[in-house]
């Protein structure tokens, strides 16, 4: 089977996955037998709708789960990352208080706070992102440690801070090998530090994970630039070559052409 595009995501949002309600057991009874399954299966059905993009019918399923208790910290974070996804100033004012409430309720709830700190880092507050993904990242048990120290990692490139960017993409690796996105971010670092054989390394397991073909625009130009450091004049025209069918108006191709005949060592 044919794998998809992939793409890099600077901060992802995570949601908790679905269960199944079973048939024979309809909401009401559910609510009267088990309240605290109730709130459960209506976060859980809430984060799917989500996922499809119907964001009434998770609000009014959110609703509900809080009327049941307005303590949960799953449902309290659910509404977070929905009023995150609604976008507009109004919904992003009030996520805040949600994700707040959900870790208030339950301190040791890393996907709260790796939701959070997404919030934080979209709202520019990015040191206040990186306490909360550092939280989420130290987590023992926690199952997307590797992502948040991905998170973290893209936070310090934002604030142009290498080393830390460096240290946080190398703990993403060590807790996850396929950390893709640490691949090419470290990388890119290597390259930009002229350490070529790390990068190239690197860059070649990112390729070997994803796909040749399956590479983005960005991915590509981090290909092209450690193909031209080690003189491999055509593997970078390989590359050019896909970079230019594929992504003929990215920056990364219209960067290219501004650089193509320039004799600079390091291509930034």
């Amino acid at each position: 089977m044919r794998k998809p595009a992939y793409k890099l995501a600077f901060i992802t949002t995570i949601c908790v996955s679905a269960i199944f309600i079973t048939a024979c057991q309809t909401p009401t009874t559910m609510v009267k037998k088990d309240p605290e399954k109730a709130v459960k299966v209506r976060t859980q059905l809430a984060a799917e709708y989500i996922k499809s993009g119907d964001l009434d019918s998770a609000k009014r399923t959110l609703d509900q789960a809080l009327e049941m208790n307005s303590r949960d910290s799953a449902a309290n974070m659910m509404m977070g990352i929905l009023l995150q996804q609604e976008g507009s100033k109004v919904s992003m004012d009030k996520a805040e208080a949600y994700f707040k409430r959900a870790i208030s309720a339950d301190p040791k709830n890393a996907q709260a706070r790796n939701n959070y700190g997404t919030y934080l880092y979209q709202i520019e507050r990015y040191n206040d992102a990186i306490e909360q993904l550092n939280v989420a990242a130290t987590t023992l048990g926690y199952d997307q440690r590797y992502k948040a120290f991905e998170n973290v990692g893209r936070i310090y490139l934002k604030l142009g801070d290498m080393a830390n960017a460096e240290k946080s993409f190398k703990q993403a690796l060590q807790v996850n090998r396929d950390s893709y996105i640490s691949m090419l971010e470290l990388s890119e670092i290597f390259y930009l530090k002229q350490q070529t054989a790390a990068a190239t390394q690197l860059y070649e397991q990112f390729v070997r994970g994803v796909g040749q073909k399956n590479q983005g625009a960005r991915a590509l130009w981090i290909g092209i630039r450690n193909a031209r450091a080690n003189s491999d004049t055509m593997g970078m025209q390989v590359l050019v070559n896909q970079l230019r069918a594929l992504f003929p108006e990215s920056p990364e191709y219209q960067r290219y052409l501004q650089l193509q005949y320039s004799t600079e060592a390091v291509w930034k």
